[in-house]
């Protein structure tokens, strides 16, 4: 005889053995709590609470320690050595606090050298053609990298992460080795120079290298992942149903474009220029390899006046007016950031 006796029973499931062993996370987080019991370290964190010194305050105070040690220390080194006068000495500077008694202390502060930077023309023209190839160099990256992102973000999810990948390739080679690679791919039997004579667009092969045009190639080839990374993060995560909403009400797809996708993506646009334009106007290395004597920029300058003319102080001048001309697309940029942060809240 076998009885069948319904069950209906709703409430919480029934208890699963768990295994014996702890996982990693688990015995970290063990171990971690033993720690913050132990009574040594229970004192001293009652005794940094004495003094202010939260958990919150000390997680905040490591970047910060880091910013003062490696950006505010060298800038100060430098301002520093702006104000001094060259010496033929071992540092070719000479000190700007010395002592001419035993209770005199005398501060020499030389200004001669930002008044030099004025007074040559070199160092300006250098400095207009820095920001000059570092704009055009930005806007040709942002013409690149937005129907790159663009294509990156509105392709299969499967997709994403391998064409991610493939912007980000270039980043596992050296830079140096990089640039020495388009000397090859611009020389005269290069095959860039090539395929431009077999699509009938020059007579005869020319090098490109030594010139402007190399140098933006080179940058742009350089700086463009730095370019579509923020473009693809701020599209990926632009609301799909306004683009339907607008071809539903008969908004062709290029005003659609120019009034929607545009501006909703506007942060990832500023943080993409602000990305290239920056490092690009203090570039060294492409305009030295690529380019030509006419494509002087402060990087070769600063250069030169290091390691060839050996005047610190000078060249620590145009480091310092470098980075206050800097200061503004850096303040530019954060305004944006916290425009767009508002308008999201």
């Amino acid at each position: 005889m076998v009885i069948v006796e319904p069950v209906c029973q709703r409430g919480r499931d029934p208890v699963v053995s768990r295994p014996a062993y702890l996982t990693l996370g688990e015995q970290f987080t063990a171990a971690l709590s033993a720690l913050l019991g132990w009574g040594p370290v229970r004192a001293a964190q009652s005794r940094l609470k004495e003094w202010g010194l939260t958990g919150r305050v000390a997680v905040t105070a490591v970047p910060y320690l880091w910013l003062l040690v490696f950006f505010l220390a060298p800038f100060l080194i430098v301002l520093k050595i702006s104000f001094s006068s060259v010496e033929i000495a071992m540092p070719p500077f000479a000190p700007l606090v010395q002592w001419a008694s035993d209770k005199v202390m005398l501060v020499r502060l030389n200004l001669g050298n930002f008044m030099f930077l004025w007074e040559d023309s070199l160092y300006l023209s250098a400095l207009l053609n820095s920001l000059k190839m570092a704009a055009v160099s930005t806007m040709l990256a942002l013409l690149i990298g937005y129907p790159m992102a663009y294509g990156i973000a509105r392709s299969e999810r499967h997709w994403r992460n391998i064409l991610l990948m493939l912007v980000m390739l270039p980043f596992w080679t050296s830079f140096l080795l990089r640039v020495y690679a388009w000397i090859g791919l611009l020389g005269r039997n290069s095959p860039v120079n090539q395929l431009l004579v077999w699509l009938g667009l020059i007579d005869e092969p020319g090098s490109l290298l030594q010139t402007d045009w190399a140098v933006y190639i080179g940058i742009v080839y350089s700086y463009l992942p730095f370019m579509v990374l923020p473009l693809y993060t701020a599209i990926e995560k632009l609301d799909m149903t306004l683009l339907e909403a607008a071809s539903d009400l008969g908004c062709r797809p290029t005003r659609a474009f120019l009034s929607i996708t545009l501006p909703l993506t506007r942060e990832g646009i500023v943080a993409g220029c602000m990305l290239v334009f920056i490092p690009a106007t203090g570039e060294f290395v492409i305009p030295s390899l690529l380019g030509g004597p006419d494509s002087l920029m402060i990087g070769r300058v600063l250069w030169e006046e290091f390691f060839n003319n050996r005047d610190w102080p000078v060249a620590s001048a145009v480091a310092i007016v470098l980075l206050l001309l800097l200061v503004g697309p850096i303040m530019l940029f954060q305004r944006a950031q916290q425009a767009a942060g508002g308008v999201h809240r």
